[in-house]
């Protein structure tokens, strides 16, 4: 069997599946089997798969049509300028989570020395795309699941940033380290009602943890805020992102809690998604 024969193969089993990006899908997989970049399957259409590859294509090809995500069977996400490594355990890095980074980037444009939080720090996506922006900067990442701070760890290391950055296994009602001048966050915000009526491709296999926020989705978010009211500085920012119908109900714990709001940042479906507010004592 050559690339063209499987690829025909992995065309017709995936859409028999009902998987929509199946022709995308196909390749992607094919390509992560023979080690080569998705751009170079046209250059090796003659190349005949050994039996090995052919099992571990087919085993790949299992995979995806009972849904699981693409980003899961190849261990791997762009975000923002890199490619960050993603497994089970992690969230997978969403497009709009993008916006916290470019937030939080504007806002520091002629900043120095500064001293970083993520709460929730899942693959270390958020926290690693700004230090690898701003050399001076420092930065803590805590999260609940030891496999994630495993997997932000292999990101720091990946993007040669592991001495500027630490990861701490905690919660965050028993974290209370240090002073901050910017915390960021991506926490669990979907309520109970939506959790349940996710697609099988998110709730089957994306962390729980990371995607539940309670009965309203602001389970979590309340904590986050009450958190960081403690351990932001004066005048030190809050960049969250939060649900498309939440704006108003973050808004309000933000401002019981000390915070001015500074702006609110739509997503690309023109939804509220990001919030960056300021800790005014």
């Amino acid at each position: 069997m050559n690339v063209i024969q499987a690829l025909s193969m992995g065309n017709d089993f995936l859409k028999s599946n009902s998987i929509k990006s199946y022709i995308i899908d196909s390749e992607i997989l094919l390509s992560e089997v023979l080690k080569i970049e998705r751009k170079d399957i046209i250059l090796n259409q003659s190349t005949e798969l050994t039996s090995e590859n052919i099992d571990d294509y087919k085993t790949l090809l299992s995979k995806r049509s009972k849904q699981e995500p693409i980003v899961y069977l190849t261990n791997k996400k762009e975000f923002w300028k890199h490619e960050f490594v993603v497994n089970k355990n992690v969230l997978i890095p969403r497009p709009e989570t993008e916006f916290i980074v470019d937030e939080c980037l504007k806002l520091t444009k002629n900043k120095s020395n500064l001293r970083l939080l993520d709460i929730g720090i899942g693959s270390g996506c958020i926290l690693l795309s700004i230090l690898s922006e701003r050399e001076d900067f420092k930065g803590i990442g805590i999260d609940i699941n030891k496999e994630a701070i495993e997997n932000s760890m292999l990101n720091a290391k990946k993007l040669l940033l592991d001495k500027r950055v630490k990861f701490i296994k905690s919660d965050i009602d028993n974290f209370n380290n240090g002073k901050y001048d910017i915390v960021v966050t991506n926490p669990p915000y979907i309520n109970n009602i939506e959790y349940n009526n996710l697609d099988g491709c998110v709730k089957n296999y994306e962390p729980s943890s990371a995607l539940k926020g309670g009965i309203d989705g602001l389970k979590i978010i309340n904590k986050v805020i009450k958190k960081s009211a403690v351990l932001i500085k004066k005048q030190g920012k809050l960049i969250i992102e939060f649900a498309y119908n939440q704006k108003l109900g973050v808004e309000k714990i933000l401002k019981a809690n000390g915070f001015f709001i500074n702006k609110v940042i739509k997503d690309f479906s023109g939804h509220n998604r990001v919030i960056v507010s300021t800790k005014k004592n």
